[in-house]
C-alpha cells in the first residue's frame, strides 16, 4: 500500500529538522515495504517577520525574555540534534529570517521533484552553516546547490506562484487544528503533532494503511 505524509513545517524550526530525521528512520524501517510519498508544506513561525528579517539575539531576548533562556533552550535542541546525526551550529547564526520565499522554493521543488533535497539543504544551510535563507541571493544559491534550476527559480521569485501551497497548508491547518510544528498528517487523515519517535511514526503508517 502507498502511503502518503504531509509535513506542515517550517525551516528555521529546529524540531521539524528532527521531526524529518525521525521520520526518515520510519521509513526505513518499512524496509521498501510501502511506497511513502512525503510532501513538505508550509507554515511560518513568524508570518509578521520583516523581508529582512530580525537579528537573532534581538529576536530570541524578545521571544523568551533573555538571551539566556534562549541559549538554555539552543543548549536542549543542539543534545537532541546531536542524537539525529544534526549539527545545530546556533551560534553562526546571525539573523532569524523571513521564510515566506523558502517556502515557495519548496512549493516548486516538489514541482520539479527535487523537494526532499531542497529541504534538507534549507535546513542545513540555516542551522548548521549559519546562512541567511532570507536573502534571495543566498536562498537561491542554496536551492540551486540541491538541483533546482536557478533561473526557473529566480523567475518565479519575481512573480507570485507558490502561494497556492499556504492555502493548502491553511486548509489542513484549520481542518486538524494545527497551533504548532512540525505536524504530520498520514493518508489524509492520521496525525502526529511534533518530533514523534519512529516508533510513533509507525504506529501511525499501520492505522494509515486501514
Amino acid at each position: 500500500m502507498n502511503l502518503a505524509v504531509d509535513v506542515i513545517s517550517d525551516v528555521i524550526c529546529p524540531w521539524c529538522y528532527v521531526g524529518k530525521r525521525r521520520l526518515e528512520k520510519a521509513v526505513a524501517a518499512l524496509d521498501g515495504k510501502h511506497e511513502v510519498r512525503i510532501r513538505w508544506l508550509p507554515f511560518q513561525l513568524n508570518p509578521t517577520m520583516p523581508k529582512e528579517g530580525i537579528g537573532r539575539r534581538e529576536y530570541r531576548t524578545r521571544k523568551f525574555g533573555s538571551w539566556e533562556r534562549s541559549l538554555e533552550l539552543d543548549a536542549r535542541v543542539i543534545a537532541v540534534g546531536k542524537s539525529e546525526g544534526i549539527h545545530f551550529a546556533f551560534d553562526r547564526i546571525e539573523r532569524t529570517p523571513n521564510t515566506l520565499d523558502a517556502h515557495r522554493l519548496i512549493w516548486l521543488a516538489d514541482e520539479e521533484g527535487v523537494q526532499d533535497a531542497v529541504v534538507e539543504a534549507l535546513f542545513r544551510a540555516y542551522f548548521t552553516e549559519g546562512r541567511d535563507i532570507g536573502n534571495r541571493q543566498s536562498l537561491l544559491d542554496v536551492v540551486a546547490e540541491a538541483g533546482l534550476d536557478r533561473a526557473r527559480a529566480e523567475a518565479m521569485l519575481n512573480g507570485d506562484e507558490g502561494l497556492v501551497a499556504f492555502e493548502e497548508a491553511e486548509g489542513l491547518s484549520l481542518r486538524f487544528r494545527v497551533e504548532g510544528v512540525p505536524f504530520f498528517v498520514v493518508n489524509g487523515e492520521v496525525t502526529l503533532s511534533g518530533a514523534q519517535q519512529p516508533d510513533a511514526f509507525l504506529e501511525a503508517f499501520g492505522r494509515g494503511e486501514r
